[in-house]
């Protein structure tokens, strides 16, 4: 069977496996698809002999180039991206480093707003510091493969798609000649914003990867010159990860901080700043013109859940700055379908479609054999955890559980657990939404270590975290040897 990629899937991996085998001089043993949001790139895993790499393939060659030339002007200015191995001829599939799967804002959603999270969001504020002032005074912008500036136009485009996809989609009466005057205002003002760097386009928490204790950036082939603080904007007001107000302005400060760490000349911060809200709003409507589009119109689920949290935003924004924007007639629609009345309809609007999955996941100890089930659709996977190290062989952890902090630190640091979760949040991330598209409502795990008492409890709480944030199902963890934990 062909899919939208141009060529058959099993062409595609073949491709691939030949790539891998002329770099590493074999074959890989597995080879696993990975998940894709709203691109029309296809990821692949693959394995051999202790070697793990991510197969891209994309037929858009304009967009491949770019990337492969942002890649190179990264890492020649030190900035963590993947490295590139070996690219194809016709420049449409490349093997790149593997960075796992656990992204900042896997972190974010399920460990909360801890010290350790917002230390990762200053570290990546930092790297984004030297993409845009460092790396972008040797950019050549030619190499962009839609636009080479977020000037006027593009501006004025990203007010369209908001309009088009989102804004006429609501039953919500509006003066459209007065609207259409108004962002034309609005792009004009903006498009004149100094200074012009180079702008990542996309920066999000999604987009950064966190590989050996640090943040990495992946997707920044849309790259173009353009306002710094788009990209500000783009982060600390995503609408999922809801960073809290003190957490944005201590990492705009900590930006400009850094600005000054890598000696960026002198700047007027207070246009600066100034600029930094305009483009606030200008990045909410934006997300809200694509959530419309692969939402309202394709009707792809996640992007009909985002819809909510993206109007809360805006409605937060809109109290934040009273005076943003200056323009009636779009300030008036801005806070008619960002109230709370509209909020509401689109929470009740997802509701039934909601997955109606419930996914299981249990710790257990071999000692007591494996959990069984009677459920309509069987199992799922068993995990073992005896090949990680067991903290409750040394005496500060052996009265401790997987729930605990110190546990934790060390099935973390000390051992291979990280690599076994991300492995784990792969195979059974894709489970999951088969589950969901065929619309099955069970689904179970189970993690089991000698005492089902540190590995597996951790491992099951792991696995519940990110379920549960990565897909918005309902997630039931159960500890089958609790009562045999003994303080």
């Amino acid at each position: 069977m062909n899919n939208h990629l141009g060529k058959p899937a099993a062409q595609t991996l073949g491709i691939l496996e030949n790539l891998f085998a002329g770099h590493f001089g074999r074959n890989p043993e597995s080879v696993v698809t990975l998940g894709v949001s709203g691109s029309d790139r296809r990821y692949y895993r693959l394995t051999g002999g202790g070697d793990s790499v991510i197969g891209t393939y994309n037929m858009n060659v304009a967009e491949n180039n770019a990337f492969f030339y942002a890649t190179e002007l990264f890492r020649r200015h030190g900035i963590s991206v993947p490295e590139v191995y070996i690219i194809n001829k016709d420049r449409r599939a490349y093997l790149q480093q593997d960075l796992g799967n656990v992204s900042l804002f896997d972190r974010v959603t399920g460990d909360g707003y801890t010290d350790e999270v917002r230390k990762y969001y200053h570290r990546s504020l930092h790297q984004l510091a030297k993409v845009q002032w460092i790396a972008g005074r040797d950019a050549d912008y030619r190499q962009c493969f839609t636009s080479r500036q977020f000037d006027e136009k593009a501006i004025m485009a990203d007010l369209l798609y908001f309009k088009y996809y989102f804004a006429d989609l609501q039953d919500i009466p509006y003066n459209k000649a007065a609207m259409a005057d108004e962002m034309e205002l609005l792009s004009r003002d903006l498009g004149r914003v100094q200074p012009q760097t180079l702008m990542y386009r996309d920066f999000q928490s999604r987009n950064i990867m966190l590989h050996d204790d640090k943040p990495y950036f992946i997707d920044y082939q849309g790259f173009m010159q353009g306002p710094p603080q788009y990209d500000l904007a783009s982060v600390l007001w995503q609408a999922k990860a809801r960073l809290p107000e003190a957490w944005k302005e201590d990492l705009l400060n900590g930006y400009i901080s850094a600005l000054g760490d890598l000696h960026v000349p002198r700047m007027d911060e207070i246009y600066f700043r100034r600029g930094y809200v305009q483009f606030v709003l200008i990045r909410l409507l934006q997300v809200l013109g694509a959530y419309g589009f692969r939402g309202l119109l394709q009707q792809k689920t996640h992007f009909i859940t985002s819809i909510g949290p993206a109007l809360q935003h805006l409605s937060l924004f809109l109290e934040s700055h009273p005076q943003t924007p200056p323009y009636p007639e779009l300030r008036t629609f801005l806070e008619k379908v960002s109230s709370a009345e509209i909020q509401k309809k689109y929470a009740a609007a997802v509701a039934p479609q909601a997955p109606a999955l419930k996914v299981y996941i249990e710790s257990f100890s071999y000692k007591n054999g494996i959990p069984t089930t009677d459920s309509l659709h069987g199992g799922g996977y068993v995990f073992d955890c005896r090949g990680i190290e067991n903290p409750g062989r040394y005496e500060p952890y052996k009265q401790l559980t997987g729930l605990d902090e110190p546990v934790k630190q060390f099935l973390e640091r000390e051992s291979t657990m990280p690599d076994f979760m991300n492995h784990v949040n792969a195979m059974v991330g894709m489970h999951v939404t088969n589950f969901v598209e065929r619309g099955f409502d069970e689904l179970r795990v189970s993690f089991g270590c000698t005492g089902g008492r540190h590995r597996s409890v951790y491992a099951a709480e792991k696995l519940a975290n990110y379920l549960k944030y990565r897909f918005g199902i309902e997630v039931v963890p159960i500890h089958t040897n609790k009562d045999n934990w003994v303080k």
